[in-house]
């Protein structure tokens, strides 16, 4: 199974994977970085989008806003979900807009699925080429030193005649720039059970790393990973915001 092959199969069950997410509020606190530190301006894009609950909520915001994911499904569902919108089926390690953003963010750990450290740095630099002067891009990331390789998180649910339960955790070896999220969905209908099962490589990156990654482009602003409140980094938590600042002396994008 391909590392996406599970989204393209099963986008149908994405957003009841995701039932307990708090999109207002992780939406409303990106909104607040992006008042607080960013140009004002109104032009939003999502990266790695998947099925646009994100992108929703900041068009109720009043931006103008954008999607981009290489998984086709999960943009036909965000087309319906946000008709106003403008998707594309794009790579976020390597993507281009056509006008200047004044904010990206990348919302649920989705940065790391930039499966290593070249096509991160590739990711990072088109952010910071999309984006205007004063621009922000904004995303959450975990540092590979505090992964636990546990369980993760495990929810269960009845739909339409049948129990689904998810769960998903990190696992990372200790060793090098390769984490992966591992993934199952197992849908009990009856004596029936199907069972998918997915494993998703991703960059393992440690936060000093990452901040040295951003500094070239960003003035780099680390934050306690909570959206109730904007808290800075306590240097010890392996959970956390990261914000990119770009200069006000920069040029668009062209």
């Amino acid at each position: 199974m391909s590392s996406n092959a599970l989204y393209t199969d099963l986008s149908g069950y994405y957003d009841l994977m995701c039932a307990d997410i708090d999109y207002r509020e992780q939406s409303g606190f990106v909104r607040r970085i992006h008042q607080l530190f960013g140009n004002q301006g109104k032009r939003y894009l999502d990266l790695a989008c998947g099925t646009g609950p994100h992108v929703r909520y900041f068009m109720d915001f009043g931006y103008s806003a954008s999607g981009l994911d290489i998984n086709q499904p999960m943009l036909d569902l965000a087309q319906l979900r946000c008709p106003e919108a403008i998707f594309s089926n794009q790579d976020m390690g390597g993507f281009s807009v056509e006008e200047p953003v004044d904010l990206i963010a990348c919302f649920l750990y989705s940065i790391h699925y930039n499966n290593d450290i070249a096509k991160l740095k590739s990711c990072i630099a088109s952010a910071h080429a999309a984006l205007g002067p004063g621009g922000v891009f904004c995303f959450n990331a975990v540092d590979k030193s505090k992964i636990d390789n546990g369980d993760g998180i495990k929810r269960t649910l009845e739909h339409q005649g049948s129990l689904l339960t998810f769960q998903s955790g990190w696992r990372y070896n200790g060793e090098g720039d390769r984490q992966f999220l591992n993934v199952k969905i197992e849908k009990q209908t009856g004596e029936h059970t199907e069972l998918w099962q997915d494993e998703h490589p991703m960059v393992a990156i440690s936060f000093q790393q990452l901040k040295e990654l951003l500094q070239p482009y960003f003035e780099v602003h680390i934050f306690e990973h909570t959206y109730d409140k904007i808290i800075p980094w306590n240097e010890s938590s392996g959970n956390a915001i990261f914000v990119g600042i770009k200069p006000e002396n920069q040029p668009p994008a062209a």
